[in-house]
């Protein structure tokens, strides 16, 4: 994984959204040769845990992220998978 640009990742969204949970993939390998992956941009996975997310659909949590992360998604990530959800989704989601 790259840790730094990881890193980077974790800190942005830290400050951003301040949330309980947060957990950070690099799929990269897994897409060895994509265009993306030539041009030096991630692949990652992304599972987030924040109250800033309540009230908010699946379209504006991701572009909530979109934001905060900024220029690393023109440039660092070309790919990412979001789940986002608020602490009562994530325990429904755990806990059928």
């Amino acid at each position: 994984m790259s840790t730094d640009v990881a890193e980077r990742i974790r800190l942005r969204l830290n400050e951003a959204f301040a949330p309980d949970e947060i957990e950070i993939r690099d799929d990269s390998a897994l897409h060895a040769g994509h265009a993306g992956a030539r041009s030096g941009g991630g692949h990652y996975g992304l599972r987030i845990v924040a109250s800033a997310f309540a009230g908010h659909g699946t379209v504006a949590r991701h572009r909530m992220i979109y934001e905060a992360l900024g220029d690393m998604m023109k440039k660092d990530i070309h790919a990412l998978a979001i789940k986002a959800m608020t602490a009562d989704e994530a325990t429904q989601a755990t806990h059928p």
